[in-house]
């Protein structure tokens, strides 16, 4: 037996020894596939292969760094050093450096990254005089890519009708010309872009056998890391490549293929038999990472998937404590629940801040979280993103705020007098900046002093410009000062044309920030009905002030500092944590509103998955968490919990019955108009207990079920506050029941102090907080 192996199992030794051959190994989470990778190249290497006959493609440079390093520590340094490993696109940038000649390329070719890829069609698109309203780099770039990544030409793609009218029915018919003049500009540019290392790659061995020859005789070996996650264009380049020795070893998680929006193509590895009818199969089931329990629950929800590759996962480790599910009425108090168990428990059980990870679907949701832990003052750090507050669009609509109520914040103005466009350039700008120093004033007072005096030396045409922007924002001023902050805020949003802009923007970075848009204002609705209902000033000079708190950043720039880790649940992919909560378990959120049972399976399949990846991340504890309600739009909405954890057995969770919840799924509206102007769909569902049977509170166990009660509506009204007494029990539409401890004041400005069993303590101005007498 050769030493190196005796840190593997039977199953990762079988993987490891059979290296002839195509070979499936299917490694469930927390299964060791990378050490059953790193040992496999270490083997070849072991029994004679030669390191430059080895190719090895992963997804990051990270991961293989990590296994050049551990091959080094079983067969040398020197040998590892001549691997041909690397991603996907290092590897054929090499193959195309290498080859620059045959392709017309210099061998020094230039790669762009996404920035430099949206400048230059930016700069297409003005040039086609094509209006950049309509014709969004961002959404021009998007079709590009997916047109490489499924090897479309430019000219192949003027050619597909279907791809055409899908064009034509975005309002950008000219796409076609833009990929083809995007292409011959960066070929004289000498440069490609990413999806470029892909296409041409695989160009270049269809179209020169010769070339592709060469480089099936000089790889015996070809394996695959993360092979689920390959899309169209890297199957195809894998598959030649191992044609002519079939030494072919790929290795991946079906129940873990997550990307298709990028691609992916779970197909891949699910036909892996198919397309090598001579495989052997390995399948690594043991689980090294989290506590039975976890992995039971993750094996009771991925066998509801019709399309996968049977394996039983299984776990040695202790049993572990059973999923614990909080119910939260509002999504205000479900980050208010998440905070308190990560306080709760690091107070009991001594974890560390970076113990814990807040798991979301999407980055929007995260402004919630942020802001209970900032409240009780848990340091946390975004992960793969920015901190809510500091996202471009979200710091464009505040600076739309913060330049309302004061117009004299250059820095405000200097950020958002050209966005949306509206033809007020940066040489525009440098003129009046310029003109504000030397009179030392504001840049705001020289705008609004251009009807008298040009100190700027603006043309007329620009003055009209500068001046409309003028009037736009004292007409925002006079709004913020006679309505309260949502009001204000929503109809800047509006005004402005961020909604419309952001709306229009199909491509997963469009979506993503229109989301971010809906959820501040969603915090602002939040802001604007407590203020109300507690007799606070409710302006959007009083939001800023908050929300001014809330984005102070600490001084502390130690990258290393204890933190609670947010991501969403694709960023934390490969990653592990000793305690996980997956929050926002409702329907139209997680799973997605896009995932459609009937009409789209393959969607539903996937987001099953995504929850499976969820689950999986966790070492020792797991939370969910689901809102009764949440704000969309700023309209109150009902949420159904998630049918994912009907479908989990539920022996394996505590806290939850899904069947006192309700079963109907409607899917939200698609339609902008009926998103901004009420709530898409309305569900109904019970406020539970923290544990399963739990009725030890201060009410009375029948007032618990509100759902059945068929009190949760929306359109929820009060009783008259002249009728409320200290001592009653009373229910709020969203802070749920609650008992009056006193009530104090004269009609009409009656103020009661009620204590919530979700929200604590509140005094509450009664004509305006809907109370509903219920005992």
């Amino acid at each position: 037996m050769f030493e190196y192996l005796k840190d593997l199992n039977k199953a990762q030794q079988n993987a490891v020894l059979s290296s002839e051959g195509p070979a499936l190994v299917i490694a469930g989470a927390g299964s060791g596939k990378t050490r059953v990778l790193t040992y496999r190249i270490a083997h070849l290497l072991k029994q004679g292969a030669r390191p430059s006959t080895i190719l090895s493609l992963t997804f990051t440079n990270k991961a293989a760094r990590e296994m050049k390093e551990r091959i080094a520590k079983v067969v040398g340094e020197k040998a590892a050093r001549y691997l041909w490993m690397g991603t996907f696109h290092s590897i054929f940038a090499r193959i195309l450096r290498m080859e620059h000649e045959t392709i017309g390329f210099p061998s020094n070719f230039t790669i762009y990254d996404s920035a430099d890829s949206k400048s230059l069609i930016k700069t297409i698109i003005k040039n086609f005089q094509l209006d950049d309203k309509v014709y969004k780099p961002g959404v021009v770039s998007s079709r590009i890519s997916m047109a490489k990544n499924n090897l479309i030409t430019p000219n192949v793609y003027a050619q597909q009708t279907e791809i055409r009218l899908a064009d034509k029915n975005m309002r950008m018919p000219a796409i076609a010309e833009i990929y083809k003049e995007y292409v011959k500009r960066c070929f004289l540019s000498g440069a490609m872009d990413f999806d470029d290392l892909l296409l041409k790659t695989n160009l270049l061995f269809r179209d020169k056998p010769e070339v592709l020859e060469k480089y099936q005789k000089r790889f015996d070996y070809v394996l695959v890391d993360e092979y689920q996650d390959t899309n169209y264009a890297q199957y195809l380049i894998i598959k030649k490549l191992a044609a002519a020795h079939n030494n072919i070893c790929v290795v991946g998680d079906d129940a873990q293929s997550i990307y298709s929006f990028r691609g992916a193509r779970i197909e891949n590895i699910l036909n892996f038999k198919t397309d090598y009818p001579t495989h052997k199969i390995f399948k690594l089931e043991q689980n090294y990472r989290s506590t039975q329990t976890i992995v039971n629950a993750a094996n009771s929800i991925i066998a509801k998937n019709k399309k996968q590759i049977p394996k039983t996962v299984f776990s040695e480790k202790k049993e572990g404590k059973p999923i614990k599910v909080l119910s939260a009425l509002t999504d205000n108090e479900e980050g208010f629940l998440v905070a308190q168990e990560i306080a709760k428990t690091q107070l009991n059980d001594h974890y560390k801040n970076s113990d814990y990870a807040i798991l979301y679907r999407t980055n929007a949701q995260s402004r919630i979280f942020e802001e209970a832990l900032r409240k009780r003052n848990i340091p946390y750090k975004i992960y793969g993103g920015l901190s809510f507050y500091q996202r471009k669009e979200i710091k464009d609509l505040l600076a739309y705020f913060r330049l309302t109520i004061n117009p004299a914040d250059n820095e405000a103005l200097k950020r958002i007098i050209n966005f949306p466009a509206r033809g007020i350039g940066g040489t525009t700008l440098a003129k009046l900046e310029t003109a504000a120093i030397n009179n030392e004033i504001s840049i705001w007072k020289i705008i609004t002093g251009l009807s008298q005096s040009n100190p700027a030396n603006l043309n007329k045409g620009t003055t009209s410009k500068v001046l409309n922007f003028a009037k736009l924002i004292l007409k925002f001023t006079e709004l913020a000062q006679n309505t309260d902050a949502f009001e204000a805020a929503k109809t800047i949003a509006e005004e402005t044309g961020i909604l419309k802009d952001l709306y229009n923007d199909k491509s997963p970075e469009g979506l993503s920030r229109h989301e971010n848009i809906q959820e501040l204002l969603n915090g602002i609705q939040e802001f604007s009905i407590s203020a109300k209902e507690e007799g606070r000033p409710e302006k959007l000079e009083n939001y800023l002030e908050d929300v001014a708190l809330l984005t102070d950043q600490d001084t502390e720039k130690d990258e290393d500092r204890d933190k609670v880790t947010l991501m969403t649940v694709h960023s934390a992919k490969g990653l592990e944590f000793k305690n996980v909560f997956v929050v926002g378990l409702e329907e139209n959120l997680f799973p997605s509103g896009q995932a459609d049972e009937k009409n789209k399976p393959e969607a539903l399949e996937e987001e099953r998955r995504l929850f499976y990846v969820a689950l999986t991340r966790a070492e020792e504890n797991v939370w969910f968490s689901f809102a009764n309600q949440r704000y969309r739009w700023g309209k109150l909405d009902f949420c159904t919990a998630s049918r994912f954890l009907e479908e989990m057995d539920e022996k394996y969770m505590d806290g939850f019955d899904f069947n006192k919840m309700p079963k109907q799924r409607k899917q939200p509206e698609n339609q902008f108009q009926q998103e901004t102007s009420g709530p898409s769909f309305r569900r109904q569902t019970q406020h539970t207990s923290f544990k399963r049977g739990d009725t030890q509170n201060i009410f009375d166990k029948k007032l618990v079920n509100l759902r059945e009660a068929g009190k949760t509506q929306s359109n929820f009204e009060g009783d008259d506050p002249s009728k409320i007494f200290a001592g009653m029990q009373v229910e709020h539409q969203r802070f749920g029941i609650g008992k009056v401890l006193k009530v104090e004041g004269v009609i009409p400005n009656l103020k009661a102090t009620v204590f919530f069993q979700t929200a604590g303590h509140k005094q509450l101005l009664l004509k305006f907080a809907k109370l509903k007498i219920v005992s």
